[in-house]
């Protein structure tokens, strides 16, 4: 079965090529030219979405805001911006990647693809019981509390599932950002404390457990 990927940017010409492009490499492409379409074309459940930031009508952040109310596929922003304060924007409202205007086309599909297997494996993996009433699905990305789904971000509930599969190991922030951002550059410091700080806090509203424990002058890592 083809992978459905839904493009979407107000710059016909990138609109048009990432469309030949990736329709080429055997994907199912479908294309929107703002948010307001988007939201009208995500009804027919694309796997992974390539979004702009600066569209008219409604801007990729909000967009992505209410994509995740509606679903958890990943989401992948195409942007010039390039401040520190846009990619956290970006992972805040909901986002996995943070790709940078111009990009490689080789580039791209990597990340793509790497996407996509990570869901893949998502929906291959089992639950892992935290306790007796709180769990992590790994099929279907959520943590759970006696049934009911906690509110995580996918950038949030990434973090809990790279760490959690890594009980007792340390990983500093730059390695967390990498392997749950998708970046190969540096890490974003900034960003990783802020997540895993609302980490704890949605986790606090069900357990006095401290799963994510702060390894001074290293990162963090999972509570064996």
């Amino acid at each position: 079965m083809k992978n459905k990927i839904l493009l979407v940017d107000d710059d016909r010409a990138l609109l048009k090529m990432l469309n030949s492009y990736f329709s080429i490499r055997g994907y199912e492409v479908e294309t929107a030219l703002d948010g307001v379409a988007a939201l009208e074309q995500i009804v027919h459940k694309p796997d992974i979405i390539l979004l702009d930031v600066n569209m008219p009508r409604m801007d990729g952040m909000e967009l992505c805001r209410q994509i995740r109310d509606r679903m958890t596929c990943p989401i992948l922003f195409l942007t010039a911006k390039v401040e520190e304060q846009d990619r956290i924007n970006g992972l805040m409202s909901g986002g996995d990647d943070y790709i940078l205007k111009p990009f490689s086309l080789r580039e791209l599909e990597a990340r793509i693809v790497a996407h996509l297997k990570r869901e893949e494996r998502h929906r291959l993996a089992e639950g892992y019981p935290l306790s007796e009433e709180l769990t992590i699905d790994y099929s279907s990305s959520t943590v759970q509390y006696n049934g009911q789904i906690i509110a995580f971000t996918r950038t949030e509930y990434e973090i809990i599932e790279f760490l959690s599969m890594h009980p007792g190991q340390n990983f500093d922030k730059e390695r967390i950002y990498e392997k749950v951002c998708g970046y190969d550059g540096e890490g974003d410091k900034r960003s990783i404390t802020e997540l895993v700080r609302r980490i704890r806090g949605k986790l606090s509203a069900y357990t006095e457990t401290e799963y994510i424990e702060t390894v001074w002058g290293v990162g963090y890592r999972w509570k064996k």
